[in-house]
């Protein structure tokens, strides 16, 4: 399990953005990230809780995130359940990592949201290959 989770990992940093999606009542909301971590064996990404995409997927964790490898002909599906993490350590972590979110967030200023994915399915797919399916 761990080895999937490393696998979307790098395949998310390897795409750089990627673009998640989120219902908002019957109407799904997609729009992109660049941060994703593994910190203590879960994959999180982070936004700030005053922003639509927090306040969606704190009512309904179900999300879809979609990466796309800069050649254009591979891309990676990855659906689950987000959960909120208010563990300071883990916002501290992910801050550290990625030193130019810093600007915008602090680990205790109670709007930086870290959510970690639950139930996760990844299809890898492209023009050329059968999908292959992951989960963690």
């Amino acid at each position: 399990m761990q080895q999937n989770m490393q696998e979307v990992q790098a395949y998310l940093k390897e795409c750089g953005a990627f673009f998640i999606a989120t219902a908002d009542g019957d109407q799904p909301r997609v729009r992109p990230f660049g941060v994703s971590e593994i910190i203590n064996d879960r994959l999180y990404i982070m936004t700030g809780k005053v922003k639509d995409v927090y306040k969606q997927a704190a009512k309904n964790g179900k999300f879809e995130i979609c990466a796309l490898k800069p050649n254009g002909s591979e891309w990676m599906r990855l659906s689950g359940t987000l959960v909120p993490d208010e563990t300071l350590a883990v916002k501290e972590e992910f801050l550290n990592r990625n030193e130019s979110l810093k600007t915008m967030y602090k680990a205790d200023d109670d709007n930086m949201a870290v959510l970690y994915v639950t139930d996760a399915t990844a299809c890898f797919c492209s023009f050329s290959a059968p999908e292959r399916q992951v989960v963690f």
